[in-house]
């Protein structure tokens, strides 16, 4: 609600002239982003992440069957298991292709799993294709990208703490940190594969999550200087503030950012059928969506919070407070005055003072005895003083 009454409207939005109170609901925000985290956690002690084959490492086999050829999971599965073979992964690939990943075999179990999927394909088995992977190649994917994670968190607070704060660099960290854990936590809870593919989706997601947070503390570090300026203004009343006026760059950004990787996602997973736009492409709608949320509803709040305790921007809050305290209370005396205005037990003393005084009302005079009713009281002459005989001398 504007604070002329109406209603937002686009064209507000537009213009960037909101004035939606994001930063009195934290708390709102806190729970939300609790519950998500709690959820991830859970998700990930309880079931794990479901590794792809570059991490576990293991043998893979990928075919196209024969044109008018039906793949059905189940059919391929149960070859697969009756050559002794268990627990594989089977993703089918568009309609006519079939990825097959299991536990590392030997040579012998290779080449009779290759030569029963080429009959069930209607295909010559030099058309399957076989790819092996060892553990260690996915065992240094993770190293690598664990290191760039522990980098990437150190140049952001480098950076940040020059650019603008300490406080600033730790709320963007923690907010980056909130996207890949949510980010974590989806692919713990849905089961969806993780390959080296979406580790670089993950990555990426950090630097779109701190670019949001970056613009947002840009512009409360341009209108801080107001404080000192605008009598009544808190921190967190400019914080938010400052998020209403970048909102709709925010939205902007995030959703020209969504466009082109839901895109990814409908055209070439969906309709097409390429499951390795799938690793990157998930990950990154996921992760857009939650940096995109945590740019205004964590790492804000979060910096409000924390800057609300420095004893200066607490000195202000509470005069501002004691200010709202004495505006309301005048505002309420008025208020009475108003309604004893209404009622006729006290009348207005003449003047054009907007917070005139008022006097009781003056009571009827006492009718003179003798005189009808109704009538004006008689006017008593006054007595007439008499001269004074004695001469001067």
């Amino acid at each position: 609600m504007r604070p002329d009454g109406r209603r937002h409207t686009l064209k507000d939005l537009y213009h960037e002239d909101t004035y939606y109170d994001f930063l009195s609901r934290r708390w709102r925000w806190a729970l939300i982003s609790g519950i998500l985290i709690l959820v991830s956690i859970l998700g990930f002690a309880v079931r794990g992440l479901n590794l792809g084959l570059d991490f576990t490492g293991g043998t893979a086999w990928q075919m196209t069957v024969a044109s008018g050829k039906n793949i059905s999971t189940a059919d391929v599965r149960d070859l697969v298991t009756g050559l002794g073979v268990k627990d594989p992964k089977i993703v089918v690939l568009g309609g006519d292709g079939v990825r097959i990943e299991t536990e590392t075999v030997n040579q012998a179990a290779e080449a009779r799993i290759t030569e029963a999927l080429a009959k069930y394909g209607g295909i010559n088995a030099k058309a399957v294709s076989i790819s092996e992977v060892g553990p260690s190649w996915g065992d240094k994917v993770s190293k690598q990208a664990l290191l760039a994670l522990g980098l990437f968190f150190l140049a952001i607070a480098l950076y940040l703490s020059l650019r603008f704060e300490f406080k600033m660099a730790i709320a963007a960290i923690a907010a980056v940190v909130h996207d890949v854990v949510i980010t974590v936590g989806f692919y713990a809870v849905t089961g969806i594969e993780v390959t080296p593919a979406t580790v670089i989706a993950f990555l990426t997601i950090l630097g779109f999550s701190l670019y949001d947070t970056v613009v947002v503390f840009d512009k409360i570090k341009e209108n801080t200087p107001q404080l000192a300026t605008v009598k009544g203004l808190t921190y967190t009343a400019m914080a938010n503030r400052s998020l209403n006026q970048v909102l709709m760059r925010s939205l902007n950004t995030s959703v020209i950012a969504l466009l082109p990787v839901a895109s990814l996602l409908i055209v070439g997973v969906g309709l097409e059928g390429a499951i390795a736009l799938q690793e990157f492409g998930l990950a990154l709608f996921v992760g857009l969506i939650i940096g995109a949320y945590s740019s205004l509803f964590v790492a804000t709040p979060l910096l409000a919070w924390w800057k609300e305790r420095e004893p200066r921007y607490r000195a202000l809050a509470e005069r501002s407070s004691a200010r709202s305290a004495r505006e309301a209370a005048q505002g309420m005396m008025s208020a009475i005055d108003d309604e004893d205005l209404a009622a006729g037990t006290v009348e207005p003393v003449p003047g054009d003072a907007p917070a005139a005084a008022t006097r009781p009302a003056r009571s009827a005079p006492k009718p003179t005895p003798g005189a009808t009713p109704g009538e004006p009281p008689a006017i008593q002459p006054r007595a007439r003083r008499q001269k004074s005989n004695r001469k001067k001398k």
